[in-house]
């Protein structure tokens, strides 16, 4: 809004009477309190105050702009005050964004905070593509690899996110326990030679042949399903096969194919309450 700020200084003018006192209301020096005021009645093409000895008081015309000017900072104080009234409520949503392969590692936090606060709306959304914070489409981010370095964001660790090599019991009953010494036996679902960023995706290169691949893919969810279904031996997230009593460990998860998650918040929003609240319930899991 142009003059906005001239009108904020000539109604703290109005009401405090003379410059001095404006500018110490303000905390900016007498000489911008002037150029504001005549900034002000330059725009107007009248004069909005009398100058006296005394201090400043309002003309017709300045008093017209005092109503104006008071209206607006009556409505922007209320409309703090609803908005600090609903921070201190907890109402609304609150939305947080994730690739879909790790919301189980999310959840637990999220059931947390929606048991301890049941009127916040929790939003999830589960895709590829990150959210752009900045443009408020999340409030909160998981997102996983390299630490981000966006400037406008506030990043903090979450949980390492590990994969070991597993196969399903139906494999294992058809084809056998595969020894590490004797891979090469056996047939295996994963990204042979695909530009990925999994962080197995060398081992799987080195180790593993094409006439070993019985289905190609990157997906996490295909290599999560088409081993469940016994297509062959691959990697997983430790996460995702912690409660499946199907499937049998061949190398187990470690620090060698691990991938971190990052919690991030945008600076503008990191204080609000509700999310330093579901911070902390995500710290509870942090690391763990």
């Amino acid at each position: 809004m142009e003059y906005w700020l001239e009108l904020r200084t000539a109604l703290i003018l109005a009401r405090v009477g003379t410059v001095k006192a404006a500018s110490r209301e303000l905390g900016v020096h007498r000489a911008t309190v002037n150029r504001q005021i005549e900034t002000l009645e330059a725009a107007f093409g009248e004069r909005l105050f009398f100058r006296h000895a005394r201090g400043y008081s309002l003309t017709e015309t300045g008093e017209e702009m005092l109503e104006v000017a008071s209206r607006a900072d009556e409505m922007f104080a209320d409309m703090i005050g609803r908005v600090r009234n609903r921070e201190e409520r907890l109402s609304g949503t609150l939305t947080i964004s994730s690739l879909p392969g790790i919301a189980p590692m999310i959840m637990p936090a999220m059931l947390s905070f929606q048991d301890e606060f049941p009127e916040i709306n929790l939003c999830f959304m589960a895709e590829a593509k990150h959210a752009k914070l900045e443009y408020g489409e999340a409030h909160i981010a998981f997102r996983s690899g390299e630490k981000p370095q966006d400037l406008d964001y506030v990043v903090r660790p979450f949980r390492p996110l590990r994969f070991g090599l597993y196969a399903s019991q139906s494999y294992i009953d058809r084809h056998g326990r595969p020894p590490l010494d004797t891979l090469r036996a056996h047939r295996f679902v994963g990204p042979l030679g695909m530009a990925s960023k999994l962080p197995f995706q060398s081992w799987f290169d080195t180790n593993v042949t094409a006439d070993q691949l019985s289905l190609k893919t990157q997906d996490p969810q295909a290599m999560l399903s088409a081993i469940c279904a016994g297509f062959g031996v691959g990697f997983l997230a430790e996460h995702d096969v912690a409660h499946m009593k199907n499937m049998v460990e061949i190398i187990a998860p470690d620090g060698t194919w691990m991938r971190d998650l990052w919690l991030l918040t945008h600076v503008d929003l990191d204080r609000t309450r509700k999310v330093q609240l579901f911070v902390a319930h995500a710290k509870s899991l942090m690391n763990g």
